[in-house]
């Protein structure tokens, strides 16, 4: 009906305007054009200017990959198992279920990071499509342990009528560490996988989780490695993915502490981030110098760097904070 009505409208125009001069019919044509294209659903303009959500996959690996190389340091396994998620998604028209994946590792590795990168290159750095992209956090949106039955209801509402009003929406849940035990049970259903449920489809959903829990095993295998003279690149991924859904399963400071999302396999990947080394922390000084507009200062970025490298306290290989608090030392070092 749409299409019929365009079709009627443009063949009209023409003979609405004959006795205008060729600029009035430009202008009217070219109005009747953009007004068209704002009461179109889905139009590019109408999405360009206002809050739309585009089915279409949009997502530019290159670009993204470049991003990710660029921006983090140190977690080439984080790097190559996201990509591969997100290549793997992408290239199914309609995914038998949602993307699901669990980042884990210490504070400052970057793992809010990746996932703020993932939602920007998703949605083209458009700011208003950023309304499809959901951040939960457990400290402000769950606090209270007497509540867990109306936060079940809310959460699965919320995702429900989200991905209703677009079905590739982002869902983001930090300090997953910090959540009430089965709680985040309660989204079961829509990981699973199902065609639809109530006439919804979930399978272009992103899911993202958080989480601190599983950074000690992590950082012991990193450095078990580096003590054994092997090289961190070396670690077996799928060794330490299958070591941190174990882990977390049986974690009581861990939203994930005898989750059926586990228990299910509905947890697509288990994503670690390494500790950063001395190095990497200097490639974050030197990043946040140029963020900040100061020349860069090898002195400077050497002192902080190593100020920061604090863990274990014999080797002081690691940063505990990993970049948390780059940003700060250098406004105040500057």
């Amino acid at each position: 009906m749409k299409l019929l009505n365009a079709a009627v409208f443009f063949i009209l125009v023409p003979t609405l305007t004959p006795a205008l001069d060729p600029l009035s019919t430009s202008v009217l044509m070219g109005s009747a054009a953009v007004a068209w294209q704002l009461l179109s659903s889905q139009s590019w303009l109408k999405c360009s200017l206002l809050e739309c959500c585009n089915m279409k996959d949009t997502l530019n690996f290159s670009v993204i990959k470049t991003d990710l190389d660029r921006k983090v340091f140190g977690q080439h396994l984080a790097i190559q198992i996201v990509l591969r998620a997100l290549s793997t998604n992408m290239r199914s028209k309609r995914p038998r279920k949602p993307l699901v994946m669990s980042f884990h590792g210490w504070t400052g590795t970057g793992k809010s990071f990746v996932s703020s990168i993932i939602a920007e290159n998703l949605y083209r750095l458009s700011i208003p499509r950023r309304k499809f992209v959901h951040h939960f956090s457990t400290v402000l949106h769950f606090p209270h342990l007497s509540h867990i039955h109306l936060y079940k209801e809310q959460l699965q509402n919320w995702i429900r009528g989200n991905v209703s009003a677009c079905p590739r929406s982002l869902f983001i849940f930090a300090e997953m560490d910090q959540m009430p035990h089965g709680l985040i049970d309660s989204i079961m259903p829509f990981l699973g996988y199902h065609e639809e449920i109530d006439g919804v489809y979930y399978g272009k959903a992103i899911f993202i989780f958080l989480n601190n829990a599983g950074g000690d095993k992590i950082t012991e295998i990193a450095l078990d490695y580096w003590r054994s003279l092997k090289r961190r690149e070396d670690i077996p991924v799928k060794k330490l993915q299958s070591l941190l859904s174990e882990e977390i399963f049986r974690n009581r400071n861990s939203g994930f502490f005898h989750s059926q999302l586990i228990q299910k396999n509905l947890i697509d990947y288990f994503i670690p981030f390494l500790p950063l080394e001395y190095k990497h922390v200097r490639q974050c000084v030197r990043e946040e110098l140029r963020v900040q507009g100061h020349p860069e200062d090898e002195d400077l970025i050497a002192e902080i760097a190593l100020a920061m490298t604090d863990y274990p306290s014999e080797e002081r290989l690691y940063s505990s904070k990993g970049c948390k608090t780059v940003a700060s030392r250098v406004a105040l070092s500057i």
